[in-house]
């Protein structure tokens, strides 16, 4: 293991989050949030400058990386920026209790958007922006982004850091550099986000007659902060509310917007790359991209088939349901999280198939979440091929994708993170199943159903160890759109953030991480 190594670029990590606070900490005195707020986030920024300089002074004699030490390093990375990022919560006093402030940072670092946070009315513009901006800094990857200045390599060591951050059963380069890969990467990313940014600005954002009435509080002069928000939240596809109920209050210009980006941004970025440069029919060809749209196509029309007949009940129009349906599933699959209406009182059809969109997620090499519809159409094509060899003993396996022949190993690689993802997800469950909490009964004040009564049980422990392996957000029951994560214990606290972890870097990197052999001398 090189520790020197490990240190050094774990180092130029945290100058880089001390570089990112100075955001937040310029909107605390632009709003003049007083001192205290001022000082949340000078005391991590000159913390985190400090210690990532004194981590720069170890000279290593080898400046390469094996996989296990890219891996290793990328967990260990994600874990420092949560346990610096959570500080500013706790000393503004925004957030208290520091394991809840943890656990709500890496909801931002992993795009998962699940919130502590029962009132956002009370919570500092600051606190508001850091939890946002740490969807955009956590939905390319921060790796990714360290990796167009420090130095490349000869031996492809920055590809195992590109590996262990991006999402997807097959990782490469679009263009011969690493550095360059990441360059092209950032500047699609940066480019879609200020798009939108620009589109929100353009048309109404949100219903202020309605804020003023249901929340009491005048949002109008915060317009440009909150398509800022919404763009980061989008890209990043990570789904953190800014103001209560989500995007509920949202206008229907701003509700198609938003539905329309987190499409966009669940869909590979390198496709991105190939329409750039004349390549269009390429992205048409692309088994993995078909596969996406007609998913998304088909969960909307589901989702809306069952709201027809509901119409009356829920008070929806037919335009209302059809937007309700489209930004849910969109929501949902890209794993934003984001919600427009109470679904969890929606019609059991409905709730299921954003169960399972939830599960596939989009695609990868996008900033969405969930196991990625690569995985899911790999798998599909592996099981067949297995039929048919238990069918036919001679019959020569060969699985295809993208119209390339997979190496067995690819396509055993993709059952094996089914089955740890299953695995993590029942341990979760049954581990949130001892929670006190249990049985107990939350109060929802809903958009559609008034106020009524829910009671945690199991549905609640599962759909949330979902949401957050998933890295998607809201879940149903008792944590549902419009509740929050705040009535577990500390322990469930925990294991839903680790949980979060794993899902985000796809679990092996942290396995490795904690693997005690990694770190022994080789």
């Amino acid at each position: 293991m090189n520790y020197k190594l490990l240190g050094r670029i774990l180092g130029k990590i945290m100058i880089l989050e001390g570089i990112l606070m100075l955001a937040p900490f310029a909107v605390s005195i632009v709003y003049n949030e007083g001192p205290r707020n001022v000082f949340a986030f000078g005391i991590p920024i000159f913390a985190l400058a400090l210690l990532g300089f004194l981590l720069q002074i170890p000279k290593p004699k080898k400046t390469s990386l094996y996989q296990k030490e890219g891996f290793a390093l990328t967990a260990l990375v994600w874990i420092t920026m949560t346990l610096f990022g959570a500080i500013p919560f706790v000393i503004n006093g925004d957030i208290p209790n520091y394991i809840d402030a943890c656990f709500e940072i890496m909801s931002g670092f992993t795009t998962t958007g699940s919130s502590i946070i029962n009132d956002l009315t009370v919570i500092s513009h600051s606190t508001l922006f850091w939890r946002s901006f740490s969807h955009w800094i956590g939905g390319m990857g921060i790796l990714v982004f360290v990796l167009i200045f420090i130095p490349e390599s000869d031996d492809g060591s920055s590809m195992h850091l590109l590996r262990a951050e991006s999402p997807g059963p097959q990782v490469g380069k679009i263009v011969s550099k690493m550095k360059v890969t990441s360059r092209i990467l950032y500047l699609i990313y940066l480019g879609m986000t200020v798009l939108q940014f620009i589109i929100l600005m353009c048309g109404p954002l949100i219903d202020y007659a309605q804020t003023d009435a249901a929340v009491g509080i005048d949002y109008r002069g915060d317009k440009v902060f909150h398509a800022l928000l919404t763009s980061f939240g989008c890209a990043g596809t990570g789904g953190f509310g800014f103001i209560p109920n989500s995007l509920e209050y949202f206008s229907p210009f701003a509700q198609y917007v938003v539905s329309i980006f987190l499409i966009l941004f669940g869909c590979n970025f390198a496709l991105y790359y190939l329409i750039l440069i004349g390549k269009a029919k390429h992205v048409l060809r692309s088994e993995e991209f078909k596969s996406y749209l007609l998913i998304v196509v088909s969960a909307v029309g589901l989702v809306f088939t069952s709201l027809i007949g509901k119409l009356e009940a829920f008070g929806y129009s037919v335009e209302e349901a059809f937007r309700h349906s489209l930004l849910q599933v969109a929501s949902l699959m890209t794993t934003a999280g984001y919600s427009s209406t109470d679904f969890n009182l929606w019609p059991t059809l409905a709730i299921t198939t954003l169960v399972v969109v939830m599960i596939f997620g989009g695609m990868a090499g996008s900033t969405a979440g969930g196991a990625k519809v690569s995985r899911l159409v790999i798998a599909v094509k592996g099981t067949y091929v297995n039929v048919r060899k238990l069918i036919n003993p001679r019959y020569v396996p060969k699985t295809k994708f993208e119209g390339k022949s997979l190496e067995e190993k690819t396509t055993n690689d993709v059952f094996a993170f089914f089955t740890l993802y299953f695995f993590i997800l029942m341990s979760a469950t049954l581990i949130l199943s001892c929670d006190p909490i249990n049985g107990q009964t939350v109060q929802v004040v809903s958009d559609i159903g008034g106020s009524y009564e829910v009671q945690h049980g199991f549905f609640s422990n599962f759909s949330a160890s979902l949401t957050c392996i998933s890295n998607v957000g809201p879940a149903f029951e008792a944590v549902g759109p419009y509740c929050s994560f705040a009535g577990y214990n500390w322990f469930s606290t925990l294991v839903l953030t680790f949980t979060m972890l794993l899902g985000r870097l796809e679990i092996l990197p942290v396995l490795i991480l904690f693997t005690p052999r990694t770190w022994k001398r080789s």
